[in-house]
Formats: structure tokens, C-alpha cells, sequence
């Protein structure tokens, strides 16, 4: 009986599945980059908003705090889209006849909001909470980039999961004191800018228990904060009371007992520090993101990769 196959079929089926693995790699592949692309993540693209509003014109050149316009940032889920109202609070004395308001205008007329179109649009499925990274040292311009160069509002970054991941898995590199969260040009310390920072000893939120500042607190840093006061304290006659100054410790509303007095040996001198006042002492100076990073993580109780092993801290 001949023989169906000829001898090269072997070589032809062989070459035939390679194919088809590499086509189907190929797919796989594309399919990935194309879920990446901005053509998807529509990262990097300008929408056509009603009104263009510049962010560059406002924050940049007018100093507007980002709290202005969107009020619920630090404490709700969402940084919150800003009424007609908030516009014509300037808007209703300059720039009153300007063609490209008139959608503003008719909707403060007419009581209907604007339909702006949203830039930074998260899937439905995705639990994302503004008010939790503001005040656990997340900066604005960590997420949405320097905002405050944008004439026209786009999504710097992709914000796939893949980027949340990446952040906290190591969240030390994008942590910054919480004084400098609306700050757009924060780049982190370095060796010619430092930053300090102390405990306060307050309670409440974990971020208030950290004050950072910029400017050496030994050298009469005017950011260095007392937080708390109760009244003048008992001084010692001898000493007028400031034996205890430097020592990084807070006092007592009753005067905190340290030493006899340390050129006679007589009588107690007592610290007039503000009761939760930081001392110089108590500061640390870091000169790296890192290191800067690693302490606010620790006392921003930012959990760690390990604990977050459940798909209900981002889903619900």
C-alpha cells in the first residue's frame, strides 16, 4: 500500500506547531502592550472638557491650594469635583463676560452641573481612598503628577494595578511628611536640603504624631511647633528655668524637676517647655528619600507588603 504521507510531513507538522506557538506568544504579547497603551489607559491624553480649565493658570499662577477646589480630599474617598459655585466665587467679579465661561455661567442660571468629563477614572470594582493616602504622607503629584504645570488636565500616570502594586511594595520612596503633601515641587531630601523630623507624643491620627520641617530646628527654625499649651510653668529664680532646654524631652504643666542647679548645687531647676513642645535634640536629620521613607513608614504605621495579602484592601 503507498504511503499517505510523504517523508517531509514529519518536518512540515514540526514547523507548523512552532509557528503556532510563536503566533499565539506573538498575540499574547501584543495583547499586552496594546492593555498598557495610552490608546486603553488614555494615560497622557487631553479630554475635551466643557470648560478648559488650566491647573498651571490657577495653582501655578494664581496659588490656588488644591483644598480650595477639591474640598473633600483629606477626608473622604474621593477628592471631589468642585461645584459651580466654587468657580463663580471668583468668576462672578473677573473675567464675568469671557466666551469660554459661558458654560459656567448657564450652569450657575440654570442650577445644572457641569458635565465635566473625568480624567483620573478608576474601574467600578477598584476601592481607592483619598483620604487614607493624603494623610498617610502620599502626595498629590505622586499619583497625578506636577498638575501644577497643566494647562490642559491629563493622566500622567497609567494607574493599573500593576502601578498601585509597584508602590506598596515599596511605599518608603514615595512617602513625604504630611506638610508637604500639596507641595508639587517635593523631590525628597538630599545632602543640601534635609529634612527633620521628631514624634510630637499627641494622639489621634498617626500622622499627626510626626512634625517634619526643613530648616535646622537647632538654628531657631520659626516651623519648629509647639503643640500643645498649658499654661507658664514654675521657674527656678537662679536659672529662670531653662536647664532643661535642648534635652528632647516634653514637660509637665507643673514644671518637669531635672537637677540641682549645676553652678551651686542648690535648689531644683525646673523646664518651661510647653507641655508636647519637640526640642531640637529630638529631631533627626535625614538626607536621603530612603532613610526619610523608611521612619515615616514605621511611624505612619504603613502597612507592610505582607500584610497585604487580601483582595479586600483594594476591592469590594
Amino acid at each position: 500500500m503507498a504511503q499517505v504521507f510523504d517523508r517531509s510531513s514529519n518536518a512540515l507538522a514540526r514547523a507548523g506547531l512552532v509557528l503556532t506557538g510563536l503566533i499565539v506568544v506573538a498575540l499574547g504579547v501584543a495583547l499586552n502592550s496594546l492593555q498598557r497603551s495610552p490608546w486603553v489607559t488614555k494615560q497622557g491624553q487631553r479630554a475635551d472638557q466643557p470648560v478648559p480649565f488650566s491647573h498651571r493658570h490657577h495653582v501655578e499662577g494664581l496659588g490656588l491650594q488644591c483644598q480650595y477646589c477639591h474640598t473633600s480630599v483629606e477626608r473622604a474617598g474621593y477628592a471631589g469635583i468642585p461645584p459651580t459655585k466654587t468657580c463663580m466665587n471668583c468668576h462672578s467679579q473677573i473675567w464675568t463676560n469671557a466666551a469660554m465661561l459661558e458654560p459656567v455661567r448657564q450652569s450657575w442660571a440654570t442650577g445644572q452641573s457641569i458635565k465635566w468629563i473625568r480624567v483620573h477614572d478608576l474601574p467600578d470594582y477598584v476601592y481607592y481612598n483619598h483620604e487614607i493616602h493624603v494623610n498617610k504622607g502620599i502626595g498629590c503629584a505622586t499619583c497625578h503628577g506636577r498638575v501644577d504645570e497643566m494647562p490642559i488636565m491629563y493622566m500622567e500616570n497609567s494607574l493599573q494595578m500593576e502601578w498601585c502594586l509597584n508602590c506598596h511594595r515599596n511605599p518608603v520612596k514615595n512617602l513625604r511628611p504630611t506638610s508637604e503633601i500639596y507641595n508639587m515641587a517635593w523631590s525628597g531630601p538630599t545632602t543640601d536640603k534635609p529634612v527633620w523630623c521628631a514624634e510630637t507624643g499627641k494622639g489621634g491620627p498617626t500622622a499627626q504624631q510626626v512634625n517634619c520641617v526643613t530648616k535646622d530646628p537647632k538654628q531657631g527654625n520659626p516651623e519648629l511647633a509647639f503643640l500643645q499649651t498649658e499654661g507658664p510653668l514654675p521657674r527656678d529664680s537662679s536659672t529662670n528655668g531653662v536647664a532643661g532646654a535642648g534635652n528632647g524631652q516634653a514637660s509637665s504643666s507643673t514644671g518637669t524637676s531635672l537637677q540641682p542647679n549645676a553652678l551651686h548645687g542648690a535648689g531644683e531647676t525646673y523646664s518651661d517647655t510647653q507641655t508636647g513642645a519637640i526640642l531640637p535634640a529630638a529631631y533627626t536629620k535625614f538626607t536621603s528619600q530612603q532613610a526619610l521613607g523608611t521612619y515615616l513608614a514605621d511611624h505612619y504605621r504603613i502597612r507592610r507588603p505582607n500584610e497585604l495579602q487580601s483582595c479586600e484592601v483594594c476591592h469590594r
